[in-house]
């Protein structure tokens, strides 16, 4: 923290306090840039838009268009210099964009002022930017090559060297300056150091191709990305070349046979959504740049009809596979290095799965939820290559899956939650053809005989005795006729098993029409062909030498996770204990358990996290790997498994294909704390310890530790089993946590805050009025006590028929607080009592949440 300060000092001295600019006189500028000038000045006064600043080459773009983006506006003006610049920098400051894109200067160079006065300039323009809009983000850009072939601007095209010497300049001097550089230059250059010729038409501006090469060399930029497009899951391997694909050119797609046609049809409406129409064929290959799609022989370690091997250059892309499954992957990839719909970078990419199992699964028995929400759900997963849907529509709360033999299964009156809303078997079979499509196993489960309630209801008989037994032998009959599935759950957990026989029974006859079982272990007496869904953790069930097949969803129930914290534990989890599948451990499955009611069906996948969670258990299920043990905590010591690099990855995601989607992650890896303590209350919460008193001083007092995170789990209320930041955690001790947060002005800003982020199976009581949470946890900026929200139930008694509606920082309105420009000094007070608690409803959750959001 301290050499943070220190850089953020350092630059503060090197940009001039007082900016003085000249004055130019209007008669130095064309009849165009007055007319210019003057309509910039008209324009409604916009605020944290991207401007783009430059002379000819700038103006010449339709950058909102070519972006797609309403908030990026043209500010150049052909002929522009430096000066004009200079002259007109008002205007652009005191709109206080986000961003600023400036290129100038080969029209200087044109007229013979020197490369240093260039430099200077421009170098006015950031320094004076910078003082008055310090919020403002500003990227210079390097000035194009020229090209003398077309005997046209002879006074710009003759400056190679002059432009070679800007950029130089440019480019050294970005740290003192706080800009970004972004050196074009190379990109445009043809090997004889020269404007390309597929660029340029003159030798100086630029065709559509230069245009569209300009938005792929910023798209990063633009849209606050990585400069390599961020793929999930990461591939086995991947090589990044020098080179691009023009993949605006394509027209053509190449398939090797028919079988192909189905993935060929899906490219072909995802290139119709980036405006590039291309047609299909099986007639050899294309002059123009292409793709091709082709079955052929690939070698991989494991599972190899997954996998794939893609190829990207100049020419043409290739996609590789054994199966069409192996293709659909293999576009799954593609398309996300398609990001910005101009160029691909080249690569070259082998790649297969750790794991054959990468599922996913819903709870939709205790809440309904629609089935356009499931189809998304379902899109997320087939784009980042999960493979299984695990769907759970029988509960204690209601049946929801329709059967013609009972209708009454389904009866509201059956229903405790929802009720009246079920699946019919249109829904059922559109969502198996929904799952087909997508190379994603439908697995239904139909829970027997414990949370059977709703079937008990319906029914007037428990499923274990024999009339019961009657009932469900005929449901899973009709079900099986019906639907084409190759697996049935049949859950079997968290119920006594008074009938022996009833588990046995049950799996007999599934197997005699032949499907494959699952269940959940703990859980009834299952026969060694039952493949186990493990939902607790106990060593012996993955016991070597055991010829059952497991799949892992221990510690991977969404429901009980904090946000800040789902991606985190899932990043580093080890699935199965082992690097990659085997016999024996076919892989995992998320799950979604949400036991309390909601009040929308969106709440599900904005209170748990899901499409962070299945982004980051994408990444492990493929890949492979993950650290021993379970853990809460971000280790940033563990350059193997890298959860910043992770984390930018995902933000990426997060940025280009969720908007308008629930996502709840923000950046959190920034979040540096030093640790003070412990300190015993002695029961008393309240009680005053030295890092909260204005006497503190923490250049004598050294932290015990630091540590990462927007979230910081102190103790897991699972602990041991689970890692928190504190490796001997003690009862009746209060700790401190601080950290500084960074503003360039003085404003108001919008941050995530809690205590005890609530999980959604235990009916846990709402927060208590005027407090945090119960232990009277506290925060403070810049001294200054921030106030607990007031709660919309503060005090409520759980009651699982209650939705949550404010209790959880990712789902209630941010707590809006003033930040000066500089550094802020933010202080956590972290007591605690007891580890018990009252009752299994309300945990002891030990941690707390702080960190900013975008708003």
């Amino acid at each position: 923290m301290l050499r943070l300060l220190l850089f953020f000092l350092l630059f503060s001295n090197m940009v001039p306090a007082q900016t003085t600019l000249p004055v130019y006189h209007d008669s130095l500028f064309s009849t165009y840039y007055h007319q210019q000038y003057s309509l910039f000045r008209s324009l409604p006064q916009t605020k944290n838009d991207i401007l783009f600043v430059g002379n000819s080459i700038t103006d010449g773009n339709e950058w909102n268009e070519l972006f797609d983006n309403s908030k990026m506006k043209n500010r150049g003006i052909s002929g522009d210099i430096s000066a004009g610049v200079i002259h007109r920098i008002d205007e652009i400051a005191n709109r206080k964009p986000e961003k600023v894109f400036l290129m100038i200067g080969v029209n200087d160079l044109a007229r013979k002022i020197k490369p240093d006065s260039v430099v200077k300039n421009i170098l006015l323009i950031a320094a004076y930017l910078r003082l008055q809009s310090p919020a403002t983000r500003l990227y210079i850009q390097s000035i194009l090559p020229v090209s003398d072939a077309y005997n046209m601007f002879t006074g710009h095209t003759s400056k190679e060297k002059e432009i070679k010497q800007v950029n130089t300049h440019l480019k050294d001097s970005a740290r003192n300056y706080r800009y970004s550089f972004i050196d074009l230059y190379p990109d445009f250059c043809d090997e004889h150091g020269k404007l390309k010729k597929e660029y340029s038409n003159d030798g100086l501006h630029l065709t559509g191709g230069g245009y569209l090469l300009w938005k792929h060399l910023l798209y990063a930029y633009a849209n606050d990305l990585g400069k390599k497009p961020a793929l999930i899951p990461e591939p086995q391997s991947i090589t990044w070349k020098k080179g691009l694909f023009p993949l605006f050119k394509c027209k053509t797609i190449v398939i090797s046979g028919s079988a192909l046609q189905q993935e060929a049809e899906k490219l072909k409406t995802f290139l119709q959504s980036k405006g590039i129409a291309a047609n299909i064929t099986s007639q050899g290959r294309s002059i123009e740049p292409f793709i091709e799609l082709k079955l052929a022989r690939i070698e991989t370690p494991q599972y190899a009809n997954e996998a794939y091997d893609l190829n990207v250059d100049e020419k043409k892309v290739s996609i590789r596979a054994n199966t069409t499954h192996g293709i659909f992957n293999g576009l799954q990839t593609l398309m996300q290095l398609m990001r910005d719909g101009s160029m691909i970078d080249a690569c070259s990419i082998v790649d297969w799965p750790a794991f054959w199992w990468r599922g996913y699964m819903i709870d939709v028995g205790r809440n309904y939820m629609p089935v356009d929400l499931l189809k998304e759900q379902i899109d997320v997963m087939s784009r980042y290559k999960l493979n299984v849907f695990h769907f759970h529509p029988t509960e204690d709360i209601a049946w929801r899956i329709a059967i013609k033999q009972y209708p009454q299964l389904t009866a509201p009156e059956h229903m405790l939650r929802n009720k009246g809303m079920y699946y019919t078997e249109s829904d059922i079979k559109e969502l198996i053809q929904y799952c087909k499509e997508r190379y994603i196993s439908f697995v239904p489960e139909i829970d027997m005989p414990g949370h059977s309630a709703a079937f008990k209801r319906a029914m007037k008989t428990d499923m274990q005795t024999g009339t019961g037994m009657i009932y469900v032998k005929n449901i899973l009959k009709e079900f099986c006729k019906t639907y084409d599935v190759p697996y049935i759950h049949i859950g079997a957990d968290e119920v006594k098993i008074i009938n022996k026989n009833f588990i046995p029974e049950m799996t007999a006859l599934l197997e005699s029409m032949g499907k494959k079982v699952i269940g959940w272990q703990p859980g009834g007496n299952f026969s060694s062909h039952t493949i186990r869904q493990l939902w607790m953790d106990d060593s012996t069930y993955l016991s070597p030498g055991k010829d059952i097949q497991y799949i892992d969803s221990r510690h991977l129930y969404l429901n009980h996770f904090d946000p800040l914290e789902t991606p985190v534990t899932i990043f580093y989890r080890k699935i199965g204990n082992k690097e990659k599948g085997d016999k024996t451990t076919p892989g995992g499955t998320l799950c979604t358990w949400h036991d309390r009611a909601v009040g929308s069906w969106t709440d599900i996948l904005k209170m748990n996290a899901v499409y962070p969670g299945i982004l980051a258990f994408a990444e492990r299920s493929w890949k492979g790997g993950g650290v021993d043990g379970w853990t809460a905590v971000i280790d940033k010591e563990n350059k193997n498994l890298n959860f910043h690099e992770f984390e930018n990855r995902l933000l990426d995601h997060k940025q280009q294909y969720f908007s308008g989607k629930p996502f709840p992650y923000v950046r959190q890896t920034y979040m540096d704390w030093d640790f003070y303590g412990p300190y015993d209350n002695g029961g008393d919460f309240a009680k005053q310890f030295a890092p909260e008193l204005k006497t503190f001083n923490t250049s004598e007092t050294r932290p015990l530790f630091s540590g990462v995170g927007g979230t910081i789990v102190l103790r897991h209320w699972w602990a041991p089993k689970i890692k928190g930041m504190l490796d001997s955690a003690k009862e009746n001790t209060t700790w401190y946590a601080k950290t500084k947060v960074w503003s360039p002005l003085d404003t108001v800003q919008h941050f995530w805050i809690g205590f005890n982020n609530l999980s959604r199976s235990p009916a846990t009581d709402s927060p208590p009025v005027g407090a945090w949470d119960n232990k009277g946890s506290a925060v403070w900026v810049n001294g200054q006590l921030i106030a607990a929200p007031q709660w919309a139930r503060g005090g409520q008694k759980g009651n699982a028929e209650i939705p949550l509606i404010d209790e959880g920082y990712e789902y209630r309105t941010p707590a809006k607080i003033f930040l000066k420009q500089g550094w802020n000094d933010v202080l956590i007070k972290a007591p605690v009592g007891s580890f018990k608690g009252n009752d299994w409803q309300n945990p002891v959750k030990w941690m707390f949440t702080f960190v900013q959001i975008p708003f």
